[in-house]
């Protein structure tokens, strides 16, 4: 295996404004709103080298079992990534905070035992090279973690996201989009499914368009050995 020179320049994707409110709220959200527990819940029996993409503050350190060996968190928002070094130097497991995106990892060839995506696959602007850049750094067999939100199953509500999409939400947000069909991606980028389940967040708590959400583990196939 080798390192591929793919990493972004630095500041690449900067977002000062978002960053602020997101760092705030985002550590509301996991002690009030549930998200902490998810959290817990995606990391739970990882073991071995991880790849966090998009890791922006590091909220999801804390919660890496000892088994895991090493954590290369990428991020590519200067300030979320400044937050995300103070979260390593107090997680329990070690964790190398990096600069770059999600669509050119600077990271080697497979790698990993595991990568997670949290909440950060409706911010990359090339879905299919983000989960083909994840399935590059994965060793066959390997599992992604994924914690995202997506499109309503209900078709109002689908039609919201859209409508949000194309005008205001991403300008707000960080890049964020709302409708994005997030096993549809991960199944097209050829990754076998586990186990997964559909959920809302904040639940109960009124819907809100980031509300429909998925969580679970897909695996890059074994028959890449061959």
């Amino acid at each position: 295996m080798h390192l591929r020179n793919r990493k972004a320049p630095k500041d690449s994707v900067h977002h000062p404004v978002f960053a602020r409110y997101y760092a705030r709220a985002s550590v509301a959200a996991d002690a009030r709103g549930g998200i902490g527990a998810l959290r817990a819940e995606l990391l739970t029996g990882l073991s071995g080298r991880v790849v966090e993409v998009g890791a922006g503050n590091g909220l999801n350190f804390r919660h890496y079992p000892a088994a895991v060996s090493e954590v290369v968190a990428v991020e590519p928002e200067r300030s979320l990534r400044q937050l995300g070094v103070e979260a390593a130097m107090r997680a329990k497991v070690s964790v190398d905070v990096l600069p770059g995106t999600a669509e050119a990892l600077p990271v080697e060839d497979e790698g990993f035992d595991a990568a997670v995506a949290s909440l950060v696959l409706c911010t990359v602007r090339d879905v299919p090279k983000a989960l083909a850049e994840i399935r590059r750094v994965l060793r066959p067999g390997g599992e992604l973690r994924f914690f995202e939100h997506g499109r309503a199953a209900e078709r109002g509500r689908a039609r919201v996201q859209r409508v949000l999409d194309r005008t205001v939400w991403p300008k707000l947000a960080g890049g964020c989009h709302t409708a994005r069909d997030t096993l549809a991606a991960i199944r097209e980028a050829g990754f076998e499914f586990g186990a997964y389940r559909s959920l809302r967040v904040p639940d109960p708590g009124p819907w809100m368009p980031t509300s429909p959400c998925v969580l679970g583990v897909a695996y890059r196939p074994r028959a890449d050995l061959v």
